[in-house]
């Protein structure tokens, strides 16, 4: 009887078309489980207080919140807690973040030992309130430096007033996220990370401001430096444009999606760190239900790109 028997080369071709085809199998599979994988962005809309223009009551501003398509309202610190809880429950609206109301008037950079104290102090009273509200992060400018307070000085005084607040932080379950503001501080994504990463604690983190960044850098790539730091954001628009032509404050005088943010490039950047949370716009033009209503809208543009 007569049997086919392949020769080395025709084994070896075959062998070989087999392992390509098993090799593309296996790549194809993975690149489907991994689309499967990947987390679809989960980004919650929130609007900062101090945004919300209209007159009234806490409930009547959260409610007009609500009905622009907002999820939750960031709170400041040191308001009537009884007041807050009560609108929150009755409008249903989150309370994510609190912003420290006194971070500016007492810096905890200051050379002053009791204004630090003072500001200490209101620290960690909005780390309660933040508790008592249900939100899991207090925005915190740490420090200012200017003609009286240097920058190691700046940095040194903040740390250790702030290393004083983690224990009641961690206790409380609420986190401490550093703010990006124009406050001759932190001007680095590197710097940031580092101010950051010294307190060794998971207590400490970063409220990143988008519209911060943009007259001297590129928010992108703050967002890839800070990465899981990263507890919340604000959604600012910022136009360089403006800026140079009308005033470095005039560069925040335009409306979102009109500036010089690169929104598609931020947006991809959180995806990128695996961020899920909250972006909230803390943009003018909220002082009418339609301007809200615009924000809003608005707001949900940039996270769909």
């Amino acid at each position: 009887m007569n049997t086919f028997s392949p020769t080395r080369r025709e084994f070896l071709k075959t062998s070989g078309a087999t392992l390509a085809l098993a090799a593309a199998g296996l790549q194809l599979l993975a690149a489907e489980d991994k689309t499967a994988a990947a987390p679809k962005r989960s980004i919650k809309k929130g609007i900062m207080w101090g945004t919300i223009g209209l007159k009234g009551t806490v409930a009547e501003k959260m409610q007009a919140a609500k009905d622009a398509g907002f999820d939750g309202v960031e709170m400041m610190s040191h308001m009537s807690g009884d007041e807050v809880l009560k609108a929150r429950d009755s409008v249903g609206l989150q309370i994510p973040s609190v912003c420290c109301s006194h971070h500016w008037a007492k810096p905890l950079s200051s050379a002053d030992p009791k204004v630090r104290e003072e500001g200490l102090d209101s620290l960690k009273q909005s780390l309660r309130d933040a508790a008592r509200y249900g939100a899991t992060s207090v925005l915190l400018v740490p420090a200012v430096v200017n003609k009286d307070v240097s920058y190691p000085d700046a940095y040194t005084r903040s740390q250790t007033e702030i290393r004083k607040a983690v224990p009641l932080a961690e206790e409380l379950g609420v986190k401490i996220a550093i703010e990006n503001v124009w406050n001759g501080f932190l001007l680095s994504p590197l710097e940031a990370a580092r101010y950051v990463d010294e307190f060794n604690s998971p207590a400490v983190g970063w409220h990143f401001d988008v519209g911060n960044v943009v007259n001297t850098g590129w928010p992108e790539q703050w967002i890839r430096v800070l990465g899981k730091r990263i507890q919340k954001v604000h959604i600012k628009e910022f136009s360089r444009t403006k800026r140079d032509k009308e005033g470095l404050w005039k560069g925040f005088d335009v409306s979102l999606l009109e500036g010089d943010d690169n929104w598609p490039a931020v947006v991809q950047a959180l995806d990128d760190v695996g961020y899920h949370g909250w972006a909230i716009t803390e943009q003018g033009g909220g002082d009418t239900p339609d301007g809200l209503k615009d924000l809003a809208a608005r707001l949900g543009k940039i996270l769909a790109l």
